[in-house]
């Protein structure tokens, strides 16, 4: 039970870890941004068929 000393010291801190980065083509970057263009024209689309009010219906 000697070793009960060092179960509640408070642990170090750690340094962050670097986000990586990556170089993409300009080709691949236009793919990206169409996709996401896309993407937000169909959460558009979705978004206009829901019903508006929520509390109409309870």
């Amino acid at each position: 039970m000697s070793e009960t000393n060092n179960t509640f010291k408070k642990a170090p801190k750690r340094k962050p870890a670097k986000g990586k980065s990556v170089s993409v083509s300009p080709e691949m970057r236009q793919a990206y941004a169409d996709l996401i263009r896309e993407r937000a024209e169909k959460q558009e689309a979705y978004g206009r068929h829901l019903p508006q009010e929520e509390a109409k219906r309870r």
